[in-house]
């Protein structure tokens, strides 16, 4: 036996139905706050936000202290052996 069985209503009848809360008003303020944030983050990629980030005169000299200290060459750890 085979039973079909088929339901029309929209996806807020389902959840009142079933008891499931209102999700509307939470997912609005999410967008709205991701919304936000991207708007704030957008101003960090502008093209002249990166030049002076890829063209800062400092950041030579970091890649070459971090370079040394991956090649272990830039400790001044000496090890007396007695």
């Amino acid at each position: 036996m085979k039973v079909n069985i088929e339901i029309d209503c929209t996806p807020l009848e389902a959840r009142q139905f079933f008891g499931l809360p209102d999700v509307a008003p939470m997912q609005t303020a999410v967008m709205d706050k991701l919304q936000q944030q991207m708007t704030q983050n957008i101003e960090k990629i502008s093209p002249e936000a990166l030049m002076q980030n890829w063209l800062d005169p400092k950041l030579a000299e970091r890649f070459q202290d971090m370079f040394v200290a991956m090649a272990g060459l830039g400790g001044s750890q000496k090890r007396d052996r007695k």
